[in-house]
């Protein structure tokens, strides 16, 4: 993971405004997910894993504006960038560390992560979806904004033609883009959908659904058993 900490605090200050340009359809993609996220808690307990900038948190923040936000990452320079977004708000905790090993604490009402599961190797993915259905209350939720592979080697070149086109048809320079195109490449790795859909169930977590899907994009929502 220290690869990925080094490359995270490189580009912090530049996170937030590639994202449209990195992610096709960016504004749906996080609507979806938001609309997944539910709570019958006044002031829900989230956690949000590889928070990052915040990002992800701040659109949650829209829907649940009492919510107690717990931000997790291990790029000291990200959460920074977070600490700013909401420096003037209380009842949010930043946390660094290692999230594929580091404790999570909890319980928690939600946990929601975008973009940032995708880098670890399967056994970690597989370690962490048990990590959080430990986490979280019963009746809680985890909402997950990935990136997965495609289901066969065809689609998975399909996938890739589009986000292709995507990235060129922005306006990053060709220096911005080579930069996105080297770190998908040597930090991407994505599972195929149908696995991490499966990888959930075993978890633990009693209902498991995809809400959203644009190519490589994806939005799984995984809720634990029991009442609230």
């Amino acid at each position: 993971m220290e690869h990925i900490r080094h490359a995270f605090n490189r580009f912090a200050q530049d996170y937030d405004r590639q994202r449209e340009h990195i992610i096709p359809d960016l504004r749906d993609f996080y609507d979806t997910a938001v609309w997944a996220a539910e709570s019958d808690s006044a002031r829900p307990a989230i956690l949000d894993i590889g928070a990052g900038t915040g990002l992800f948190s701040a659109y949650l923040l829209e829907k649940f504006p009492e919510a107690h936000l717990t931000l997790v990452d291990i790029a000291e320079n990200m959460l920074e960038m977070a600490r700013q977004r909401f420096a003037a708000r209380e009842h949010t905790e930043y946390i660094v560390r290692d999230y594929s090993t580091g404790q999570l604490g909890g319980p928690y009402d939600i946990a929601c992560s975008a973009l940032s599961i995708h880098h670890l190797v399967p056994e970690d993915k597989r370690r962490l979806f048990r990590r959080v259905y430990e986490a979280l209350r019963p009746g809680g939720m985890f909402v997950n904004a990935d990136q997965a592979d495609g289901e066969t080697p065809y689609f998975r070149e399909r996938y890739l033609e589009y986000w292709n086109d995507f990235l060129k048809s922005g306006p990053m320079s060709a220096e911005q883009h080579a930069e996105i195109l080297k770190r998908r490449d040597t930090l991407d790795k994505n599972e195929k959908l149908s696995d991490q859909l499966a990888w959930l169930k075993k978890a633990g977590f009693s209902d498991v659904d995809v809400v959203y899907r644009n190519r490589t994009f994806i939005v799984t929502v995984a809720r634990k058993g029991g009442t609230p």
